[in-house]
Protein backbone atom coordinates (compact mmCIF):
# COMPACT_ATOMS: atom_id res chain seq x y z
CA UNK A 1 0.00 0.00 0.00
CA UNK A 2 3.15 2.66 0.78
CA UNK A 3 4.70 1.59 -2.53
CA UNK A 4 1.38 2.79 -4.08
CA UNK A 5 1.38 5.63 -2.71
CA UNK A 6 4.95 6.73 -3.49
CA UNK A 7 4.40 6.00 -7.13
CA UNK A 8 1.47 7.73 -7.15
CA UNK A 9 3.16 11.15 -5.59
CA UNK A 10 6.30 10.81 -7.70
CA UNK A 11 7.16 13.99 -9.72
CA UNK A 12 8.97 11.74 -12.62
CA UNK A 13 6.15 9.36 -13.14
CA UNK A 14 4.63 10.73 -16.03
CA UNK A 15 1.11 10.03 -17.32
CA UNK A 16 2.14 7.68 -20.31
CA UNK A 17 3.49 5.30 -17.65
CA UNK A 18 0.26 5.76 -15.40
CA UNK A 19 -1.02 3.87 -19.12
CA UNK A 20 1.19 1.74 -19.41
CA UNK A 21 1.06 0.25 -15.57
CA UNK A 22 -2.66 0.28 -16.05
CA UNK A 23 -2.41 -1.43 -19.43
CA UNK A 24 0.05 -4.19 -18.06
CA UNK A 25 -2.21 -5.05 -15.44
CA UNK A 26 -5.34 -5.43 -17.70
CA UNK A 27 -3.74 -7.52 -20.84
CA UNK A 28 -2.17 -9.81 -17.67
CA UNK A 29 -5.19 -10.65 -16.29
CA UNK A 30 -6.92 -11.15 -19.23
CA UNK A 31 -4.08 -13.62 -20.52
CA UNK A 32 -4.39 -14.97 -17.14
CA UNK A 33 -8.28 -15.60 -16.99
CA UNK A 34 -8.26 -16.96 -20.36
CA UNK A 35 -6.45 -20.00 -18.90
CA UNK A 36 -9.99 -21.01 -16.95
CA UNK A 37 -12.16 -19.80 -19.75
CA UNK A 38 -10.09 -22.01 -21.84
CA UNK A 39 -10.56 -24.92 -20.33
CA UNK A 40 -14.38 -24.50 -19.98
CA UNK A 41 -14.85 -23.75 -23.68
CA UNK A 42 -13.04 -26.80 -24.49
CA UNK A 43 -15.34 -28.80 -22.05
CA UNK A 44 -18.12 -27.00 -23.50
CA UNK A 45 -17.24 -28.21 -27.00
CA UNK A 46 -16.55 -32.00 -26.02
CA UNK A 47 -19.84 -31.66 -24.65
CA UNK A 48 -21.34 -30.57 -27.19
CA UNK A 49 -19.57 -32.62 -30.06
CA UNK A 50 -20.82 -35.96 -27.71
CA UNK A 51 -24.30 -34.95 -27.86
CA UNK A 52 -24.32 -34.34 -31.59
CA UNK A 53 -22.52 -38.21 -31.88
CA UNK A 54 -25.10 -39.50 -29.27
CA UNK A 55 -27.92 -37.70 -31.35
CA UNK A 56 -26.10 -38.69 -35.02
CA UNK A 57 -26.13 -42.55 -33.57
CA UNK A 58 -30.04 -42.66 -32.77
CA UNK A 59 -31.08 -41.86 -36.32
CA UNK A 60 -27.97 -43.73 -38.02
CA UNK A 61 -27.37 -47.01 -38.23
CA UNK A 62 -23.52 -48.88 -39.49
CA UNK A 63 -24.43 -51.54 -42.24
CA UNK A 64 -21.90 -54.13 -43.26
CA UNK A 65 -20.74 -53.19 -46.93
CA UNK A 66 -18.54 -55.44 -49.29
CA UNK A 67 -16.07 -53.93 -51.56
CA UNK A 68 -17.10 -54.74 -54.90
CA UNK A 69 -13.34 -54.00 -56.71
CA UNK A 70 -9.81 -53.65 -55.30
CA UNK A 71 -9.16 -50.20 -53.51
CA UNK A 72 -6.51 -48.53 -55.54
CA UNK A 73 -3.29 -47.87 -54.54
CA UNK A 74 -2.17 -44.64 -53.08
CA UNK A 75 0.12 -42.21 -55.25
CA UNK A 76 2.48 -41.93 -52.45
CA UNK A 77 3.11 -45.57 -51.60
CA UNK A 78 2.26 -45.33 -48.21
CA UNK A 79 -1.36 -46.43 -46.54
CA UNK A 80 -4.36 -43.52 -47.03
CA UNK A 81 -8.03 -43.36 -47.31
CA UNK A 82 -9.24 -43.92 -51.09
CA UNK A 83 -12.18 -43.81 -52.52
CA UNK A 84 -13.42 -47.43 -53.65
CA UNK A 85 -16.98 -48.76 -54.26
CA UNK A 86 -19.14 -50.91 -52.08
CA UNK A 87 -22.17 -52.62 -52.26
CA UNK A 88 -24.83 -54.12 -49.25
CA UNK A 89 -28.34 -55.51 -49.09
CA UNK A 90 -30.75 -53.32 -47.61
CA UNK A 91 -33.64 -54.64 -45.08
CA UNK A 92 -36.53 -54.81 -48.40
CA UNK A 93 -33.82 -56.73 -50.04
CA UNK A 94 -32.56 -53.47 -52.45
CA UNK A 95 -28.87 -53.66 -53.03
CA UNK A 96 -27.48 -50.26 -52.73
CA UNK A 97 -23.59 -49.12 -53.82
CA UNK A 98 -22.35 -46.25 -52.91
CA UNK A 99 -18.43 -44.61 -52.93
CA UNK A 100 -17.03 -45.47 -49.31
CA UNK A 101 -13.05 -44.06 -48.11
CA UNK A 102 -10.83 -47.27 -47.26
CA UNK A 103 -7.42 -47.51 -46.70
CA UNK A 104 -5.26 -47.77 -50.43
CA UNK A 105 -4.69 -51.70 -51.37
CA UNK A 106 -7.83 -53.54 -49.46
CA UNK A 107 -8.81 -56.52 -51.80
CA UNK A 108 -12.31 -57.30 -53.63
CA UNK A 109 -14.76 -58.51 -51.24
CA UNK A 110 -13.73 -57.15 -47.77
CA UNK A 111 -15.60 -56.06 -45.38
CA UNK A 112 -16.54 -52.25 -44.11
CA UNK A 113 -19.28 -50.57 -42.53
CA UNK A 114 -21.12 -48.22 -44.14
CA UNK A 115 -23.75 -45.70 -41.73
CA UNK A 116 -26.98 -45.27 -43.36
CA UNK A 117 -29.76 -42.93 -42.47
CA UNK A 118 -33.41 -43.47 -42.14
CA UNK A 119 -33.68 -43.32 -45.83
CA UNK A 120 -30.91 -45.25 -46.76
CA UNK A 121 -28.37 -42.70 -47.68
CA UNK A 122 -24.73 -42.72 -47.02
CA UNK A 123 -24.13 -40.93 -43.89
CA UNK A 124 -20.65 -40.23 -42.40
CA UNK A 125 -20.21 -41.85 -39.10
CA UNK A 126 -21.08 -40.35 -35.77
CA UNK A 127 -19.20 -38.90 -34.02
CA UNK A 128 -16.89 -41.00 -31.09
CA UNK A 129 -16.13 -39.84 -27.63
CA UNK A 130 -12.42 -39.84 -28.96
CA UNK A 131 -12.83 -37.49 -31.59
CA UNK A 132 -14.94 -35.51 -29.22
CA UNK A 133 -12.63 -35.30 -26.80
CA UNK A 134 -9.75 -34.60 -29.52
CA UNK A 135 -11.90 -31.28 -30.98
CA UNK A 136 -12.59 -30.22 -26.98
CA UNK A 137 -8.49 -30.64 -26.28
CA UNK A 138 -8.01 -28.01 -29.71
CA UNK A 139 -10.42 -25.80 -28.38
CA UNK A 140 -8.98 -25.17 -25.26
CA UNK A 141 -4.96 -25.31 -26.45
CA UNK A 142 -6.53 -23.25 -29.45
CA UNK A 143 -7.94 -20.36 -26.64
CA UNK A 144 -5.20 -21.20 -23.84
CA UNK A 145 -2.36 -20.04 -26.34
CA UNK A 146 -4.36 -17.45 -28.87
CA UNK A 147 -5.82 -15.13 -25.94
CA UNK A 148 -2.13 -14.64 -24.74
CA UNK A 149 -0.13 -13.81 -27.57
CA UNK A 150 -3.48 -11.44 -28.52
CA UNK A 151 -2.37 -9.69 -25.24
CA UNK A 152 1.50 -9.91 -25.69
CA UNK A 153 0.98 -8.51 -29.44
CA UNK A 154 -1.23 -5.74 -27.77
CA UNK A 155 1.35 -4.58 -25.11
CA UNK A 156 4.19 -4.48 -27.32
CA UNK A 157 2.29 -2.58 -30.03
CA UNK A 158 1.34 -0.42 -27.00
CA UNK A 159 4.52 0.22 -25.63
CA UNK A 160 5.34 1.46 -29.58
CA UNK A 161 3.08 3.90 -29.56
CA UNK A 162 3.72 5.29 -25.83
CA UNK A 163 7.39 5.42 -26.54
CA UNK A 164 7.33 7.16 -29.70
CA UNK A 165 4.58 9.82 -27.82
CA UNK A 166 7.58 10.16 -25.23
CA UNK A 167 9.79 10.55 -27.94
CA UNK A 168 7.72 13.28 -29.41
CA UNK A 169 7.61 15.00 -26.16
CA UNK A 170 11.11 14.59 -25.58
CA UNK A 171 11.74 16.16 -28.37
CA UNK A 172 9.93 19.09 -27.90
CA UNK A 173 11.53 19.81 -24.06
CA UNK A 174 14.54 19.69 -25.45
CA UNK A 175 14.48 22.25 -27.80
CA UNK A 176 12.64 24.39 -25.06
CA UNK A 177 15.65 23.70 -23.07
CA UNK A 178 18.85 22.82 -24.97
CA UNK A 179 19.46 27.29 -25.73
CA UNK A 180 19.56 27.77 -22.44
CA UNK A 181 22.16 24.61 -21.84
CA UNK A 182 24.56 24.97 -24.96
CA UNK A 183 24.05 28.72 -25.23
CA UNK A 184 22.90 28.28 -28.80
CA UNK A 185 20.38 30.04 -30.47
CA UNK A 186 17.41 27.86 -31.76
CA UNK A 187 17.51 27.67 -35.33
Amino acid sequence: MLNRARRRGNPLRRGSDRVQWWLGSVLLATAVLALPAAAAAGFATYRAQLHAGQTASATRQPVEARLTADAPLADSGTPAKVPATAAWTTADGATRTASVQVWSGERAGSTVTVWTDARGAVVPAPVTRGQAAQDGWLTAATLATTVPLLCLCAWKGSLLLLDRRRLAQWDTEWTLVEPHWTRRQPS
